[in-house]
């Protein structure tokens, strides 16, 4: 059958609209029916709408983790749906971009799909590769190395800056003790941003990243012993600050940033004597002080630091804890997600196109060994060779 020919009868608007309502692994697969939709497929254009629309849907939405095996110190990847039933089959182990076996991996951030991930290949190699990874496509490139060195209190952003059409790269640092940098895709090398806010000291929570929301960067930082959240432009690159409320500037626990539904959120891990209290605030208004609302108050006996990662359909939220596991809020005791050894981390992400049981009330989610890293992330078409000029 000529497929190429049934598509003069097909308006082209309508097969893209269907075909945009399809899964990341469906498409690639559906371009090999015909030139015509490997060129539908491929094109920017279809890309975007296919994001746009994936960003919508709750079956777009995955998480992405490293695992640890604590016996060998083998590194795995996996991805599963973030959906409230958690099934094994859901589960898909993925190869690394790089080595197949890394002796160190880290997931930096997730943006539009797109993962900024850095490898090390052994414990004597000082040096480590920084690499943008598309998990859905599989896609990757290898990134310029920074000017400065990285380590475990460095933080980065992927965004999208709509001024100029391209993704950038944010890197800052815990304290003052380095500038940021900053990673234009289409320019290809790091240029230094020198105008750190005078008086601001930099904190970062472990295995923390700089939230994106709003068309700038956002972490937690410390004014004359008050909490404030300091903001970095994409397009114009100056700083900001967002202040808060005077009951949670005074906040002394280990807190950090992250966007939860769009909307710029604050958590804090409290401690008392005997427990630990979990506590997120949204900003409802952005930019404005007193739109900061409680979202959620519940107790951990894990006695963890505790990093949102995602909000399910159902209310439900998704922590990463610091001792390598994922957790879920539930009506009653919480459950482990999944099932693990240890989780480093966890991100959610959207696929995409574009190429680059405890005590208490949380349980583990889901199944695996041990969770190095973990992020949400949204299916994406997005190529990473296709941001670089």
């Amino acid at each position: 059958m000529d497929v190429d020919a049934l598509s003069i009868h097909f308006p082209e608007i309508i097969l893209m609209d269907i075909l945009s309502r399809l899964p990341v692994q469906s498409l690639l697969r559906f371009k090999c029916v015909s030139k015509y939709w490997e060129t539908l497929i491929s094109e920017p254009y279809f890309k975007k709408k296919h994001l746009n629309r994936a960003k919508n849907d709750q079956d777009s939405q995955k998480l992405l983790t490293i695992q640890m095996c604590s016996k060998n110190r083998i590194f795995s990847m996996y991805c599963c749906p973030l959906l409230p039933v958690q099934l094994v089959e859901d589960v898909q182990k993925l190869n690394f971009p790089s080595n197949p076996t890394p002796w160190h991996c880290r997931i930096h951030c997730c943006y539009d799909g797109l993962a900024v991930m850095e490898v090390r290949d052994n414990f004597k190699d000082k040096h480590s590769t920084l690499l943008l990874w598309n998990p859905s496509t599989r896609e990757s490139i290898v990134l310029p190395s920074p000017e400065f060195p990285r380590g475990s209190l460095t933080c980065f952003g992927l965004g999208y800056d709509s001024t100029s059409g391209g993704y950038k790269i944010f890197q800052h640092y815990q304290g003052c003790s380095f500038p940021g940098e900053i990673l234009a895709l289409k320019g290809g090398s790091w240029r230094r941003i020198d105008e750190h806010p005078r008086g601001i000291d930099n904190r970062f929570v472990c295995r923390q990243f700089l939230a994106f929301v709003h068309a700038a960067f956002h972490w937690i930082a410390y004014s004359q012993n008050h909490a404030v959240v300091v903001s970095f432009s994409i397009s114009n690159e100056v700083y900001g600050e967002i202040p808060f409320p005077e009951k949670m500037s005074a906040l002394t626990a280990l807190i950090g940033a992250t966007v939860l539904e769009g909307m710029l959120c604050v958590h804090s891990n409290s401690i008392y004597p005997g427990k630990r209290t979990i506590k997120l605030w949204v900003l409802k208004e952005y930019g404005i002080k007193e739109s900061w609302i409680p979202f959620l108050s519940v107790e951990d006996p894990t006695g963890a630091i505790s990093i949102p990662k995602y909000r399910f359909a159902d209310g439900e939220m998704l922590f990463w804890c610091n001792e390598g596991v994922m957790f879920r809020t539930r009506c009653g005791p919480f459950g482990a997600w999944p099932r693990s050894d240890t989780i480093f981390d966890g991100h959610a992400f959207r696929e995409r196109l574009i190429s680059p049981t405890r005590c208490g009330p949380f349980g583990a989610w889901p199944s695996c060994d041990s969770i190095c890293d973990g992020h949400a992330f949204t299916e994406s078409l997005i190529s990473p060779r296709s941001l670089t000029y």
